[in-house]
C-alpha cells in the first residue's frame, strides 16, 4: 500500500527514466492518479502512450490503492505548478508567479522571471518585483507556478 505521493515517485521515477522521461509530479485526487512526465525537447503522444502503459503495469504490480482508480499520464503543460527544488531549477529563465505565506515577505504575490534556484530557495526578478529582485526560501512559498506569456497578436494583412 502506498502511503504518499513520495512512495509513488520513488517507485515510478526509475521506470520512466529508463524511457528517457522525467517524472515531474504526481497528483492524487480521490480515486484519480495523475502522473506528469516530460523530457528535454518536450514530449509527444507516442512517449505519453508508452509511459501510460509502463505506469499502468507498475501500478498493477504494486497495487497502491484499495479498489478502483483512474490513471492519467500527461505533460505538465505550459503553465505548471512548482513544488520541489528540482521543479524550480527546471524552470529557471521562465516567467513565474509566486504566492508567499503571509508575514514572510513585503508583498504576498510576486510575478517575474525565475533567475536562479538551488536546494534552499529561488531568486525572482522583474519590474513588478519590489526592489527588482527577491530571494525566497522554499519555506516562504505557499504556491508557485510558471506563467506562459503570449506574444503580440500578429498584424492582419489587408488585401
Amino acid at each position: 500500500m502506498v502511503r504518499s505521493t513520495t512512495d509513488l515517485i520513488d517507485a515510478l521515477s526509475p521506470l520512466l527514466a529508463t524511457r528517457g522521461l522525467d517524472l515531474v509530479d504526481i497528483e492524487l485526487h480521490g480515486a484519480e492518479v495523475i502522473v506528469f512526465v516530460d523530457r528535454d525537447g518536450g514530449i509527444d503522444l507516442d512517449a505519453l502512450s508508452d509511459a501510460t502503459r509502463a505506469v499502468s503495469g507498475a501500478l498493477d504490480e504494486i497495487d497502491p490503492f484499495p479498489g478502483h482508480y483512474t490513471l492519467s499520464v500527461s505533460s505538465p503543460g505550459l503553465e505548471r505548478r512548482l513544488r520541489t527544488s528540482a521543479h524550480f531549477a527546471r524552470a529557471v529563465g521562465e516567467g513565474v508567479t509566486v504566492r508567499v505565506h503571509g508575514g514572510t515577505a513585503d508583498v504576498r504575490r510576486i510575478s517575474g522571471t525565475l533567475e536562479a534556484a538551488d536546494e534552499a530557495g529561488c531568486t525572482v526578478s522583474g519590474p513588478d518585483v519590489p526592489g527588482g529582485t527577491v530571494r525566497l526560501s522554499y519555506d516562504e512559498i505557499e504556491r508557485a507556478r510558471t506563467v506562459f506569456e503570449w506574444g503580440p497578436q500578429p498584424k492582419r494583412v489587408r488585401g
